[in-house]
C-alpha cells in the first residue's frame, strides 16, 4: 500500500470541488491523498496531499513542482482509472472522495464501477449535496421523513427495506428493468439487499451515519473483497 493508515482519509479528484466541500471533508478525514490532477484541487485550497497516485497524465507542471519529494506515485498503466489506482494502493477504516462527482458523465459511470468492483472497501463519494456510496448487505440510516433515498442497481438486486415511502420488498432492481431512484424516507430506514450491487444516494447531511454505518459494521455485515 503507498498510504495505509488508521484514520478516515480524503481522496480528492480532478473535477470540479468547491473549497467548502472539500475542507468540510478533510475535517472529517484528515489524510489527504489526491488522485491524478486532484492534487491541484488541493493545493489551489492551500492544502498539501500527502500522496498523488495515478498515471499524471493531468497533474499540472506547476502542481508537481510544488509537491514534497516521494510525494508523487505514477502508475503508468491506461486499464484502469485513477480512482482505481489510488483506491486499491490505499488501506484506511474509510475514504471519502470528493473530485469524483460532477463534470463528466462517463467519468462518473467508471467511478460508480470502481464501487462495485471494490464492494469490500467502505468509500462515499460526496458533492455539495450528496453522499453516494455501495449498500452494505444491512444499512440502517436515521432518515426523517421526506429526505430522499435514491437507489440504482449495476446489476440484479433483490432486497427489503423499512421506512420508504416505495418499498423494495419483492421487487428485483436491475438496470435494464427497474430501478429505485427519487424514493424517499417515511422516517428512519434500514435495506437489507442480497448482493453488492445497489448504489444508494442520500443527502449529504446523512454522512455521518453513512460513515458509521459502513465503518462500524461487523464482518458479517460487509461484503468480502472481490478475489
Amino acid at each position: 500500500m503507498i498510504v495505509d493508515v488508521l484514520e478516515p482519509i480524503t481522496l480528492v479528484g480532478g473535477a470540479n470541488v468547491p473549497d467548502a466541500l472539500l475542507l468540510d471533508t478533510v475535517a472529517r478525514a484528515p489524510v489527504l491523498v489526491a488522485a491524478d490532477s486532484g492534487a491541484d484541487r488541493a493545493l489551489a485550497a492551500g492544502l498539501m496531499p500527502r500522496a498523488v497516485i495515478g498515471d499524471l497524465d493531468s497533474l499540472s507542471a506547476a502542481g508537481r513542482a510544488a509537491l514534497p519529494a516521494g510525494a508523487v506515485h505514477h502508475i503508468p498503466e491506461q486499464d484502469s482509472t485513477d480512482f482505481d489506482k489510488a483506491l486499491r494502493n490505499i488501506a484506511a477504516p474509510v475514504v471519502l472522495g470528493v473530485g469524483f462527482l460532477g463534470d463528466r458523465l462517463d467519468h462518473q459511470l467508471a467511478v460508480l464501477h470502481v464501487l462495485v468492483k471494490y464492494p469490500g472497501r467502505a468509500v462515499v463519494l460526496l458533492d455539495e449535496g450528496w453522499a453516494v456510496f455501495l449498500c452494505p448487505p444491512v444499512l440502517s440510516l436515521p432518515a426523517e421523513a421526506g429526505q430522499v433515498v435514491s437507489l440504482f442497481p449495476i446489476a440484479p438486486v433483490n432486497g427489503r427495506s423499512d421506512g420508504l415511502r416505495w418499498p423494495i420488498d419483492g421487487i428485483t432492481l436491475d438496470p435494464m428493468q427497474r430501478v429505485g431512484t427519487s424514493n424517499e424516507a417515511t422516517g428512519p430506514v434500514t435495506l437489507r439487499v442480497d448482493a453488492p450491487h445497489l448504489i444508494v444516494m442520500v443527502p449529504r447531511a446523512l454522512l455521518g451515519a453513512v460513515t458509521e454505518a459502513l465503518v462500524s459494521a461487523p464482518p458479517a455485515g460487509r461484503w468480502p473483497a472481490r478475489a
